[in-house]
C-alpha cells in the first residue's frame, strides 16, 4: 500500500526530502535535543492537567463505574498546510456545508431532492435522525447547521500524490475545537521562537467568530448584536464538559443545564440571582433526544420542557437546529457530492471517500466478500465506536461484523481502508510516522460561511493504528497553516468567502492567560 508522509517526500524519513512548507520547521526540529523535547513535553502535560483538559472516556471504567478523565495526548511537532493547499480545501468545505444546509431545509419542507430521485425517499422517511417535528418550521436565515466539523483524511492517489477526501460530516454537536485553541496556546508558550520565524495564520479569534455566529442567528424580534447567547452543556460528567465551560468563557456568556432554563408563554428564559432572563440563542451541546422532556425522551433532565414549542414559535434559536442529524448520517453521507450538484450546480472540490451502502443488495454483496480488505461502520457510530478495520480485526472480530450486516445490512456502510497520511510525532523512542487525520471548524450564518485557516489534528499514537479519537487512544496536533510571507505565498480568497485573521503577535498576547 502506498504511503505519503505531511513532511518527508520519501519514507522511511532520515532528514532527506523535506516539503517546502516544513523546511526551516525540519532544520530547527533537528538543532533540539531529544531530552528537551521530552521536557517540554512533560511541561505540556503539567499545563493541560492543571487547567483541566481532560477528555472523559466512557467504555473506560473507574471502581465506582464512571467513565474515566484522561487527558488528550498533544504532541509537539506540528501539522503544517501550505496556504494554497488551505484555500482549496476551504472552497471545498464553504461548498459543501452550504450544500448541506440547504439539504436539510429542503428535507424538512419542499423535499425537491426527494421528488427528483437523487436521494431514496425511504432512506429518509425510515432514518431515526430525522425529526417529524421540523417539517415546515422556519429558523432564521434558512441555516441549520451553523457549526460543522468536516473531518479531512489525506490519503495517496494513483500517482502517490496525497489527495484530500471527507471522511465524515459532524452537523450535530461537533466537538474539539477547545483542543485546537489550547494546543496553540500551548505551543506558542513552549516554542515562541517558532511564530518569529514562521508566518502561522492564527486561529485565537475563533470564539469571536463563534459569537458573532450565534447573534447572527437570533430570531428576527431580537437585535442581533446585543441578542442572549447560552451554552446548554449536559452538565460536568459529560465527555467534552471542559469545551463547553471553556467556550462559555470564551464568548462572555453564561453556561446553563436544563434546570437553569424555563419557558414562559413561548419564551425561554434563563433563572439568574436578578430573575429571569430572556435567551434569544441556545448554542446546546445537548443530543436531540434529550432537549425537551414534552417532544422527545420524557425521561430526560437535561433540557427543558416546552423548549420546542418557544422554537417552533420562533422565540428562541437553537444552534445547532434540530434534526440537523439527517445530514450526518453515515448512510446519507454517499450522497453530499450529488447534492452540490443539485443545489448549487457545481462540482465537488472535495471529494468523498469511496463508499458501499449495506442496504443495497450489490454493495452488501460486495462488502460480506471483501471483509478481511474494509472499514465497515455503523451508520448512528460515532467516536470510533462499532467499526470493523479488517485488515487488523482477528477472524473472530470479522465474522462477528458478518454476522451483523446479515442481520441488519442498513445499519452499515463501508470503505477501502485508506492508508491515511501519516506526520512525524514524539513518541517515546524518539520522532516516528504516525497516521493523522483533520477537523476543520466551519460557521454558517445567512450573510456569510467563515473558518479560522486550518483545524484540529488528530493523530493515532498507536504504531500503524488508523483509528485517531480520542476515545481510542488517539492524541492531537497544532495545525500550522502557512500565511503570507511563509515559503508558500497566500493566493487571494475567492469572492464569497470571508476570513477574518489578526496579526500571529495579538494571538500570543492572547496566550499568555493558559
Amino acid at each position: 500500500m502506498q504511503k505519503f508522509d505531511e513532511m518527508y517526500a520519501m519514507l522511511p524519513f532520515d532528514g532527506s526530502d523535506v516539503r517546502a512548507h516544513y523546511k526551516a520547521y525540519a532544520q530547527w526540529l533537528a538543532r533540539q535535543p531529544h531530552a528537551t523535547m521530552q521536557a517540554r513535553m512533560a511541561e505540556a502535560e503539567m499545563i493541560f492537567r492543571r487547567v483541566g483538559i481532560t477528555f472523559a472516556v466512557y467504555g473506560d471504567k473507574d471502581e465506582s463505574g464512571a467513565g474515566t478523565e484522561r487527558l488528550i495526548p498533544f504532541d509537539l511537532i506540528p501539522r503544517i498546510i501550505p496556504s494554497h493547499e488551505w484555500l482549496r480545501m476551504q472552497q471545498g468545505l464553504v461548498q459543501r456545508v452550504t450544500a448541506l444546509n440547504r439539504f436539510i431545509g429542503d428535507i424538512y419542507h419542499g423535499q425537491d431532492i426527494l421528488r427528483a430521485g437523487i436521494v431514496p425517499r425511504d432512506l429518509i422517511d425510515g432514518n431515526a435522525q430525522f425529526r417529524p417535528q421540523m417539517q415546515g418550521v422556519q429558523v432564521p436565515g434558512n441555516i441549520y447547521a451553523h457549526i460543522a466539523g468536516i473531518d479531512i483524511v489525506r490519503a495517496p492517489n494513483a500517482l502517490g500524490e496525497g489527495e484530500y477526501y471527507v471522511l465524515e460530516d459532524n452537523l450535530r454537536v461537533p466537538s474539539g475545537v477547545s483542543y485546537m485553541l489550547e494546543n496553540r496556546k500551548m505551543m506558542m508558550r513552549l516554542f515562541p521562537e517558532l511564530f518569529s520565524s514562521h508566518a502561522v495564520e492564527p486561529v485565537a479569534h475563533y470564539p469571536d467568530l463563534l459569537l458573532d455566529t450565534l447573534r447572527a442567528s437570533a430570531p428576527p424580534a431580537a437585535a442581533s448584536a446585543s441578542a442572549t447567547v447560552v451554552v446548554l452543556t449536559p452538565g460536568m460528567y459529560n465527555s467534552a464538559y471542559f469545551e463547553h465551560a471553556f467556550l462559555a468563557q470564551q464568548m462572555g456568556v453564561e453556561l446553563v443545564e436544563g434546570q437553569d432554563l424555563v419557558v414562559r408563554d413561548k419564551v425561554v428564559y434563563m433563572r439568574t440571582t436578578r430573575g429571569l432572563q430572556r435567551v434569544d440563542v441556545i448554542y446546546r451541546r445537548v443530543d436531540d433526544d434529550f432537549l425537551d422532556p414534552d417532544v422527545f425522551r420524557p425521561t430526560s433532565t437535561l433540557g427543558c420542557s416546552g423548549l420546542m414549542d418557544a422554537y417552533c414559535a420562533g422565540n428562541v434559536t437553537i444552534c445547532n437546529a434540530v434534526g440537523t442529524g439527517i445530514a450526518d448520517d453515515k448512510s446519507v453521507y454517499p450522497y453530499v457530492p450529488d447534492m452540490i450538484r443539485f443545489y448549487l450546480g457545481e462540482e465537488p472540490i472535495l471529494n468523498n471517500v469511496p463508499t458501499w451502502l449495506c442496504r443495497k443488495p450489490d454493495d452488501l454483496k460486495y462488502v460480506l466478500a471483501h471483509l478481511p480488505e474494509l472499514v465497515v461502520k455503523e451508520v448512528h457510530g460515532a467516536g470510533g465506536y462499532g467499526m470493523l478495520i479488517g485488515p487488523t480485526s482477528s477472524r473472530a472480530e470479522i465474522e462477528d461484523f458478518r454476522r451483523a450486516l446479515l442481520a441488519n445490512p442498513a445499519g452499515y456502510i463501508a470503505q477501502p481502508t485508506l492508508s491515511l497520511s501519516s506526520c512525524p510525532t514524539m513518541v517515546e523512542a524518539g520522532v516516528a510516522p504516525r497516521h493523522i487525520d483533520l477537523r476543520p471548524f466551519v460557521l454558517s450564518s445567512s450573510q456569510q460561511v467563515r473558518m479560522v485557516a486550518g483545524g484540529l489534528t488528530r493523530v493515532a499514537l498507536k504504531e500503524g493504528s488508523l483509528v485517531v479519537n480520542s476515545s481510542q487512544g488517539g492524541g492531537t496536533k497544532d495545525t500550522w497553516v502557512m500565511g503570507a510571507g511563509s515559503v508558500d505565498h497566500a493566493a487571494h480568497i475567492p469572492p464569497g468567502m470571508t476570513q477574518t485573521m489578526r496579526p500571529w503577535a495579538m494571538e500570543q498576547s492572547l496566550s499568555a492567560g493558559l
